[in-house]
């Protein structure tokens, strides 16, 4: 099948898409919505596009047309599209079909709040589209609510890696960098979501100095950047919370395991979140969570099995969960997180829901061995 892939700019996710598209045997076109020059995977071919601004202009006549002629160039037999707001609202507005969108979570469940032109044109992109991907039950049922079809949705849970991502593997990894940073002896929580406003690595920090003061063994490995930068470090320098807490910027992929196996919790203050591919990683790392109870974090964890919720955004009570933690059965609740995670995330297993959901929108059969 010729599949026309249609995204923002590039990242893992994209990455692990396509190459599960090319596994499968389709052929792969790509159109980065925005300008970039970055690599393109092997087998895949990148189109020629001139590149827009995000947000896309409300008339945007030209960058249609110009999608219009990709479209009858390279025929494809599927159009794969997201976030809704930009990727498959253009595909819409352009008459791909058949449409399979694609939500990466924020599109429905923050975005849609935002204005009403992201109300307008996430309502025309599901009515233009044949089916719609999202990654967790709580994108499904915003999804419905605008009108949408519910057995037209396909919900597929990112996944990770289960090799990659293994808690024996990476053991001495984590050991050494506990040693490095002084920390053998330690409560190591770990943090690794963008330092931007939807992600609530603020509460953190604040819940961390108030944490840190009742209980000085505590510590936190905080990864990754953002705006947020100058607010974020000023909460813990005046805390003077900043000498417990490493810095380890970004991190590749490939590293990321040993950061997980130096923690002993994981902690997620997101506000707005799908399903989070580094909740999935860390409980296939065998990592006890302390997330926000948002819908989506609710779906992964289950209080007192895999972790613990706090009130989102309240950064005392996730301060009170810190503190818990010392007293808690961390290797249990670690033990169950693994099993979680080879039960919903296996990437091996979930990108088969992709793979079908082309054959069933492409208007193939779905094998019945898939």
């Amino acid at each position: 099948m010729r599949i026309l892939y249609i995204t923002r700019s590039d990242s893992v996710h994209d990455q692990r898409f396509m190459a599960a598209m090319l596994e499968g045997g389709h052929e792969v076109h790509l159109l980065r919505l925005l300008r970039g020059d970055l690599p393109v995977p092997e087998g895949v071919k990148l189109l020629d596009w001139h590149g827009v601004d995000l947000p896309i202009r409300l008339f945007a006549g030209r960058t249609v047309n110009e999608l219009r002629k990709l479209l009858r160039k390279v025929k494809p037999d599927l159009v794969h599209a997201g976030p809704l707001q930009d990727a498959a609202w253009l595909a819409a507005k352009a008459g791909a079909k058949p449409l399979l969108a694609m939500s990466w979570g924020f599109d429905l469940m923050r975005d849609l709040e935002r204005s009403a032109r992201d109300r307008q044109r996430a309502r025309f992109a599901l009515s233009k589209a044949d089916g719609l991907i999202v990654d967790a039950l709580c994108s499904g049922d915003k999804a419905a609510m605008l009108g949408f079809n519910p057995y037209r949705i396909v919900r597929f849970p990112w996944g990770v890696d289960l090799e990659a991502f293994n808690p024996q593997a990476s053991r001495e990894d984590g050991a050494a960098l506990r040693r490095e940073l002084g920390w053998e002896d330690n409560l190591v929580f770990l943090c690794l979501r963008s330092w931007e406003a939807n992600y609530g690595v603020d509460v953190l920090a604040k819940a961390f100095v108030r944490a840190s003061k009742a209980d000085p063994r505590l510590r936190l490995l905080l990864l990754n950047d953002g705006s947020k930068r100058e607010q974020i470090l000023g909460i813990l320098r005046r805390g003077k919370a900043l000498d417990k807490v490493h810095l380890a910027g970004r991190v590749s992929n490939l590293e990321l395991p040993k950061f997980y196996a130096a923690a002993d919790v994981y902690v997620s203050p997101s506000h707005v979140d799908g399903s989070s591919v580094s909740l999935m990683e860390a409980m296939a790392m065998g990592l006890p969570s302390i997330v926000s109870d948002i819908p989506a974090n609710k779906e992964w964890v289950q209080p007192g099995k895999q972790g613990c919720l706090f009130p989102d955004n309240d950064h005392k009570a996730l301060a009170r969960r810190l503190q818990n933690s010392a007293h808690t059965d961390l290797t249990q609740m670690g033990e169950a997180a693994r099993v979680w995670a080879e039960h919903k995330a296996d990437w091996n297993i979930n990108k088969e829901i992709l793979l079908d959901s082309y054959r069933h929108f492409g208007g193939q059969e779905v094998s019945k061995e898939a």
